[in-house]
């Protein structure tokens, strides 16, 4: 006759293992760290968080993959400019907003923070097709998952800054100033928060070349000699994979 204490053992050694807290990877299910990488489900429109191994899987750059990792680059534009006119062409109803090149629309996509998070603008933007005339180093944006962070600040676009970042820093961002945004303009925490952010990654971007777009060559050819700074800081970026 089995004991109380056989028949418990027998029920504990036919249990599954005791799985650990925390964040898991959302392909393979490995358990990852609080700071993780991304990649970016390009048909889906959705971020992932992913253990290192399932992030290298999406590292080549120019594939024709539907996931893409998403790389750690933070360039500024020092040079970069845009007129009020410009500005309010685009008709973005705050004076931040950040762009990104969608590959499965095959146009550009503006979002801009508000107290329900990130909203899209679903406006033509052809009047940023001027800008980036006038700027074709801000042509070194990987699509889907890099983006450009334009901030017009209160003094007006005489000190417009451009950064170019990860796109799931920007999401993050605009998140951040969600959790803090109080009545209609977000009040002194959110503008606090936006101060704050900005001279961080200023600090920490680095400067992209104005000639970067047409020194830049492809990545898939392997040739690297012409590239600029800027453009051969991303390729490190994508192969090391010092996404945070």
């Amino acid at each position: 006759m089995s004991s109380s204490f056989d028949v418990i053992r027998r029920i504990t050694a036919n249990r599954p293992p005791r799985q650990v807290a925390g964040e898991r990877c959302e392909m393979c299910a490995e358990s990852i760290a609080d700071e993780h990488q991304h990649v970016v489900d390009v048909e889906g429109r959705q971020l992932m968080c992913v253990c290192r191994g399932c992030y290298l899987l999406f590292t080549e750059p120019g594939a024709a993959l539907r996931y893409r990792a998403v790389p750690d680059r933070y360039l500024s534009f020092p040079d970069f400019t845009i007129s009020q006119g410009e500005w309010d062409a685009l008709e973005i109803p705050v004076g931040l907003a950040f762009l990104f090149r969608n590959s499965s629309l095959g146009r550009t996509v503006a979002f801009y923070p508000g107290p329900a998070g990130a909203t899209e603008s679903e406006l033509a933007l052809d009047a940023w097709q001027t800008v980036r005339d006038r700027h074709p180093a801000l042509d070194v944006l990987e699509p889907d998952v890099e983006a450009l962070l334009i901030r017009i600040p209160e003094q007006g676009t005489a000190e417009a800054a451009c950064l170019l970042l990860p796109i799931d820093a920007c999401y993050e961002f605009v998140g951040r100033m969600r959790m803090q945004w109080r009545g209609f303009d977000g009040g002194q925490d959110v503008r606090r928060y936006i101060e704050e952010f900005f001279t961080a990654v200023s600090a920490h971007a680095k400067p992209a070349s104005s000639g970067a777009c047409e020194a830049r060559t492809d990545a898939s050819s392997g040739a690297c000699d012409a590239r600029t700074d800027a453009s051969s800081g991303a390729r490190e970026a994508r192969t090391e994979s010092g996404a945070r």
